[in-house]
């Protein structure tokens, strides 16, 4: 299989059109554009019957009590864990492309609906934010469909965004409870008959910007 995005190259820096948070001049960081990156992709196995798309970043930190926090950084050597960005599933086995902004152009507070996602018999899961804002009050809520990169400006590391297409062998994922990336993640298990990914990064880190 093949991935490709007109939003961004394979190892290059993802757009502010598609993150959460961007750098702002008159503070750390404001709201982002907020938009989905295009991603096509082609080639897929014989066999396949739908896809599953996912975009997460590796490199989120294990906790989150220092981020965003004037006079501490985030060291290279904490602890990371996944967080995903946006988890859509059952995409019909015909489809090749997702233009940018399909399924996100802006920031919906307590999140976007879910699950049904604007192709016919696709579901959204619900990303991390959910789970980052649980204790927000302002802010908690079922955060459905793709929302971008909002790396703490601490950070001293580069975060990765991976996105990845995946090909299965069955129309709709048996999915038990919600759809998130742990739940989607181990539906698939067995199911995969090939994947493609490639990498962005992001930063909010002024010390950072501008190294990739």
């Amino acid at each position: 299989m093949q991935i490709t995005s007109t939003s961004f190259r394979d190892g290059g820096r993802l757009p502010d059109a598609c993150a959460f948070a961007v750098s702002s001049a008159t503070g750390r960081v404001r709201p982002g554009p907020n938009r989905n990156p295009h991603v096509a992709w082609s080639d897929p196995p014989a066999g396949t019957r739908s896809f599953v798309l996912t975009l997460h970043c590796p490199d989120a930190p294990h906790r989150w009590s220092d981020a965003n926090r004037e006079g501490k950084t985030l060291s290279a050597d904490l602890p990371r864990v996944p967080f995903h960005h946006w988890i859509l599933i059952d995409l019909p086995a015909r489809l090749r492309e997702i233009k940018e902004g399909r399924h996100s152009a802006g920031i919906t507070n307590r999140g976007k609906p879910g699950p049904m996602a604007p192709e016919a018999g696709a579901r959204h899961g619900l990303n991390d934010f959910t789970i980052l804002f649980l204790e927000d009050r302002a802010r908690t809520g079922d955060y459905y469909g793709y929302d971008g990169p909002c790396p703490p400006w601490n950070d001293s590391i580069f975060h990765r965004y991976v996105l990845t297409i995946h090909a299965l062998d069955v129309p709709r994922l048996p999915v038990v409870g919600p759809i998130n990336g742990t739940s989607t993640m181990l539906a698939m298990t067995g199911h995969v008959l090939g994947r493609a990914s490639m990498v962005g990064g992001y930063s909010l880190n002024p010390a950072l910007l501008g190294t990739t």
